[in-house]
């Protein structure tokens, strides 16, 4: 708990079954840290059994058969909000990203700064020492630079999958509309730009090995697609062209400069 607000860690699993117990372990020793939440997405290797068998403190839940990394984290956070989590972290169970920036993470949502947090990978330079790709690099790069421009803000990667929420935020957010697939993270960050929010970012180390999950090549161009229309539908609603689920007219305040501080719960 950090200043009287339960602190939730989600962490939406698929085939981690390798490194599911350290990532668990280290996230257990956080600081703040009250509830610990697994989602399944239907693992073809052992992650369900081995989330029952060895983390025992943890609330364990299962998507309704493989529904996809955007549904699975619809399940994270529906399940973290009705435990009463005031502030939500996600971190992946493949061990990418270090669980020891969770107190950070948790102490800039709860001090009321910020209502979003990103651990970003491009922060410090270090990414492509932490072993990633330079074709994953490179797109982030390009990606990263298109949606600035055209979403009006300056963020330095749209593509870290290491976040913190508040409870205010996640409430505001119309989650049920965004895709089951990748680009769930995504449109994420687009609404919250649409809807004012400021979006801190930290740096964060990382680490690319055999048993860290990653998405192919093929799965990389689809989803790099899905933040060019992601892009282009925030622009179409920004425009008035369309009015979409996920970008409506009467939430907008983009540049608006929303902090906890100012907008808080």
């Amino acid at each position: 708990m950090y200043n009287n607000q339960k602190v939730a860690i989600v962490m939406p699993a698929y085939n981690a079954a390798e490194t599911l117990v350290k990532t668990y372990k280290e996230v257990k020793n956080q600081a703040f840290v009250d509830s610990i939440i697994i989602v399944d997405d239907c693992s073809i290797d052992n992650t369900a059994e081995i989330a029952r068998k060895e983390c025992p403190e943890a609330h364990f839940y299962q998507t309704p058969g493989n529904s996809g990394y955007g549904a699975n984290q619809k399940l994270c956070y529906q399940a973290a909000l009705e435990l009463g989590a005031d502030i939500i972290i996600m971190v992946h169970p493949d061990y990418q990203y270090t669980p020891q920036l969770i107190p950070a993470m948790a102490a800039l949502i709860g001090s009321g700064l910020y209502h979003c947090v990103m651990g970003s990978r491009i922060l410090g330079g270090c990414a492509l020492k932490g072993g990633m790709p330079v074709w994953k690099y490179v797109c982030n790069r390009f990606l990263t630079f298109f949606q600035n421009c055209f979403l009006g803000a300056k963020l330095s990667e749209y593509h870290s999958g290491y976040r913190g929420y508040s409870r205010h935020l996640l409430e505001q957010l119309p989650l049920r509309e965004n895709s089951d697939n990748f680009v769930f993270d995504n449109q994420v960050l687009a609404e919250i730009i649409w809807q004012g929010y400021v979006i801190a970012e930290i740096s964060c180390p990382t680490k690319y090995f055999t048993d860290a999950s990653s998405i192919s090549f093929v799965r990389s161009i689809f989803y790099g697609l899905g933040c060019l229309s992601t892009t282009f539908l925030f622009l179409a609603a920004r425009f008035r062209f369309i009015n979409s689920k996920c970008f409506q007219r009467e939430t907008f305040k983009a540049a608006s400069g929303r902090s906890a501080g100012k907008n808080g719960k």
